[in-house]
């Protein structure tokens, strides 16, 4: 027990005090930058927004804009929240 203790502090030690990071050891990089990163997901939601328009459109309902998307889901969430600090003021906690 004391010897694998003694090796758990040893390899610890090793983590805390080695000079670079894993990431260093195996000379790993993004693939990509955060630009491309935030470019790729905003491409995303256009591509999401589009297609579901496309369904609406089909179906004879009006598009949606992704602000209209934004204020539904900020709305939602609000709406969540309330719930949620009711419940707590129901339940007797503060947390």
């Amino acid at each position: 027990m004391f010897v694998g203790l003694v090796i758990f502090g040893i390899f610890l030690a090793i983590g805390k005090w080695y000079p670079g990071s894993g990431a260093d050891v195996l000379d790993w990089k993004p693939t990509r930058s955060y630009e491309d990163e935030i470019q790729l997901e905003m491409d995303d939601v256009d591509q999401m927004i589009e297609a579901q328009n496309e369904r609406r459109r089909r179906s004879g309902r009006p598009e949606l804009s992704e602000d209209e998307i934004r204020a539904d889901v900020d709305a939602k969430q609000r709406e969540q929240q309330q719930r949620a600090a009711e419940f707590r003021r129901s339940s007797g906690s503060d947390t």
